[in-house]
């Protein structure tokens, strides 16, 4: 049973290549955060390993993956030692976080593809952010895909496709994962949880179409208490001293150390409301992302220009390229603060 919601398209490819035991040695999952890219690698982690009938009927209830097999639990429940995530978290306490999946990642993963899978048919290993490899772990896994070993899966997962070397892409069955449409993010939001229709048409339309996003709110209400935090800050920020906004930098850039997807988060919050700055001011109201900030946004337009807003978006795309290239975080926010229009008051 395939839990994620949409993708039939995807789902019907995958379902019909397992039948017929064709499947591909290595994936790579495409798509923006959030939309789905990790249920869908572990359902095909539970898939290959699935103890179900391999001869049920196509599209049946009792189809691989069953959901209900003792591989299908263990799988979802993270305790299988044949499927393994490999990824970049956030640094613990106070110390950095990993930058990038490294060489030993991969020697490691090597190792492991070697040996028999220990309690399933398949060793699945996911990569879980492959934008994030080094060139050097990179050259190491092109061998592994150019020379699959026997009953090994390997899945790539990534954001920003346009990272990977065109080697591996070209190695790996790409499955592109879109986000869903608006209206059925809220539909499903209404079915299956606790939430009115309107909460859930504005959930729908944070979450961008991803509706793990919009789960993960549900889960836990305090996201989007930092996210009204972070619009709070962002909002004051443009009629602030230099030194507030210096120190503003300085706080991104210590969050950038341990946590380096969360401060490009906070960057991506900043791009969306000067976006829908930008859209305000064009007339185009109705698509702005922000829609619960209109109220705050549209003032502001006011004492902008076209040209101020369009600059400072380019400058925060800048500071985006510039951290992705291991820049000085801290310099590089404090020139983004430099740019910020608005009525800057002495300190």
């Amino acid at each position: 049973m395939w839990q994620v919601l949409g993708h039939e398209p995807i789902i019907k490819q995958l379902d019909r290549s397992l039948k017929e035991g064709r499947y591909a040695h290595a994936y790579l999952l495409v798509g923006p955060p959030r939309v789905g890219k990790r249920t869908l690698a572990l359902n095909l982690a539970q898939a290959v390993n699935c103890l179900s009938q391999e001869d049920a009927p196509f599209g049946s209830a009792q189809g691989r993956p069953c959901g209900e097999c003792i591989q299908c639990r263990r799988i979802a429940s993270a305790q299988h030692a044949d499927v393994v995530i490999i990824g970049v978290q956030r640094g613990e306490g106070d110390g950095p976080s990993r930058k990038e999946i490294g060489i030993d990642d991969v020697r490691e993963v090597q190792h492991r593809a070697s040996l028999k899978p220990y309690e399933g048919r398949h060793r699945v290993f996911i990569f879980d952010g492959a934008e994030h490899m080094s060139e050097e772990a990179a050259n190491a896994l092109l061998k592994t895909l150019e020379e699959p070993p026997p009953q090994v899966l390997i899945i790539l997962l990534t954001s920003r496709e346009e990272t990977l070397l065109p080697t591996i892409r070209s190695r790996c069955w790409r499955l592109e994962m879109r986000p869903l449409p608006l209206a059925e993010v809220a539909r499903e939001l209404v079915n299956n949880h606790p939430i009115n229709t309107t909460e859930a048409e504005q959930l729908a339309r944070l979450s961008m179409g991803c509706l793990g996003w919009a789960l993960s709110v549900l889960k836990d209400p305090s996201i989007m208490e930092r996210r009204t935090e972070q619009l709070e800050r962002i909002a004051q920020l443009s009629e602030a001293s230099l030194e507030d906004q210096f120190n503003y930098a300085s706080n991104l850039a210590s969050v950038f150390f341990r946590d380096r997807e969360g401060a490009r988060e906070v960057l991506y919050m900043w791009l969306r409301w000067w976006r829908d700055l930008l859209l305000l001011r064009e007339g185009a109201g109705e698509y702005i992302y922000n829609v619960d900030w209109e109220d705050t946004l549209r003032p502001m337009t006011s004492r902008l220009t076209t040209a101020q807003v369009v600059g400072f978006i380019r400058a925060i795309l800048r500071t985006l390229e510039a951290l992705e290239h291991n820049a000085n975080a801290r310099l590089a926010l404090e020139v983004l603060m430099l740019n910020l229009p608005g009525g800057r008051i002495k300190a």
